[in-house]
């Protein structure tokens, strides 16, 4: 019996200690990397314009003003000072230092402190919200600086180190892997995150990302919380994407991106089926904007761009990203599938602007009424109308079909009524007549596209036709 208690704990000795060996020891890394990360504090003048709480908000001259501030419990303050934290790193020995925008953010002051305690005012060089990226300065030489990894080089799976300052714990250090790479967030096109598992609080943002050879691959910017700390989901932004706006900031004092002007939408396995893509992937084209680059180049709506610029678009969410960052003015070629076969343009690309474009259109379809067509009812479950001139003018389009009924199929699909039907594929379509010409063309059980406008948004709908 005892004989055998000892091999047991035997056992259990050489097996911890195997299983430590197999884990990464951090020590060495944050020895020689962790003075070059630095801890960011702000704070922000906000200006009170409410002079009595709970009262009402009276000019000076009113004549109430006298009576609420002398009866009135107690008189705010005017001004009140408001502060924050986060992190950042060193990226030039002369005092160049790496943050997200949203840190820094309509901050009056910045004060950087370094791990040996030393305290600088610093001061905006640049920052870009699209892709929550500042760049600060310190008036300093002789700062320790981190080394720039390569984020392509990531493999999910691998280990990385977190260093910053979550809730003002200076130079806290936490470890996981990498759980996925190219993650896009909502309201963020350009940044193809890093997402992993290290442990991300508040304060932690801006601090640096790195990999095992003590090399940063990316910037602590977001986490995903229903409790505002950590739940296993932080995103880092690339450090290649950070270094490529800092590069431009430095060099111009802001940030351009390409544009070429399109609509896009997710290539779904029922769309490949109907535009007879042998595989999935690529961007769909849903919009193409008038006079815009992409329309001037010859691309049109139904289009899939495969590659631009030589990159293959294996997603749609690909696709801004590539176009972002191709200089504005470059001549690229695009590969694109239209009508079963691959097809070659060059579009000349354009900048995007500050407030993005703003054009809007109305969706004043009237009462309008024609007789619906039988057969597309029947297959697809719609009746359609065809739309008047003033309709076609509203809506700025030349022709199109207005659902005037969706069931079935269509409603399945989401069609509904009022939505507006410009194609079927790649086709422009006018009539109800020329609508149901092209039904009849498309075998029973296989899946159709129609290019819908449902208010301002555009995009194609996949609906099966009825297989009876």
């Amino acid at each position: 019996m005892l004989k055998r208690i000892f091999f047991i704990a035997l056992f259990g000795f050489i097996s911890t200690t195997l299983q430590a060996k197999d884990l990464p020891d951090f020590t060495e890394l944050v020895e020689k990397q962790g003075a070059a990360v630095v801890n960011v504090s702000t704070s922000q003048i906000v200006h009170n314009t409410q002079a009595f709480p709970g009262m009402p908000n009276l000019p000076e001259g009113d004549p109430f003003y006298e009576f609420f501030r002398r009866f009135a419990p107690q008189q705010a303050p005017r001004d009140q000072e408001t502060q924050s934290l986060g992190s950042g790193f060193i990226i030039s020995e002369d005092g160049y230092i790496l943050t997200n925008a949203h840190v820094v953010d309509s901050a009056d002051k910045i004060t950087v402190r370094l791990t040996d305690k030393r305290e600088f005012k610093a001061k905006v060089i640049g920052s870009d919200k699209r892709t929550d990226v500042a760049l600060l300065k310190i008036e300093a030489t002789g700062l320790p600086k981190i080394s720039q990894g390569d984020p392509n080089l990531l493999k999910v799976g691998e280990w990385v180190l977190a260093i910053g300052s979550p809730f003002g714990f200076d130079s806290s250090v936490t470890a996981g892997i990498v759980s996925a790479k190219g993650r896009s967030l909502p309201q963020e096109n350009f940044v193809p995150f890093i997402q992993t598992d290290a442990a991300i609080n508040p304060g932690n943002s801006g601090g640096p990302l790195f990999n095992m050879k003590g090399e940063v691959i990316g910037i602590n910017s977001q986490i995903y919380s229903r409790s505002g700390g950590y739940m296993g989901l932080s995103f880092a932004i690339p450090i290649d994407v950070a270094m490529d706006v800092v590069k431009q900031i430095r060099a111009t004092g802001k940030v351009t991106r390409g544009r070429i002007g399109v609509g896009i939408q997710e290539v779904t396995r029922e769309l490949a089926e109907s535009f007879g893509l042998p595989k999935l992937g690529g961007a769909l084209i849903s919009d193409v904007e008038k006079g815009g680059p992409a329309d001037k180049a010859g691309i049109q709506a139904s289009d899939v761009i495969l590659k631009f610029d030589g990159k293959t678009v294996n997603a749609s969410i690909d696709l801004p990203r590539i176009v972002a960052s191709t200089h504005p003015g470059s001549k690229v070629s695009v590969q694109l599938w239209r009508k079963g076969e691959t097809h070659e343009v060059t579009v000349t690309v354009g900048e995007i602007a500050d407030e993005g474009r703003v054009a809007q259109r109305g969706n004043k379809n009237g009462g309008n009424s024609a007789a619906p067509s039988s057969e597309s009812s029947e297959r697809l479950g719609l009746e359609l109308a065809e739309l008047t001139s003033q309709q076609k003018a509203e809506l700025q389009v030349e022709g199109g079909l207005l659902v005037v009924d969706a069931k079935g199929a269509a409603a399945r699909s989401e069609l509904r009524r009022d939505d507006v039907i410009l194609q079927l594929g790649n086709v422009p379509i006018k009539t109800v007549a020329q609508f149901n010409e092209l039904l009849k063309q498309i075998p029973k059980g296989r899946n159709v596209a129609l290019l819908v406008r449902h208010g301002d948004a555009t995009s194609y709908v996949a609906i099966k036709l009825d297989e009876k």
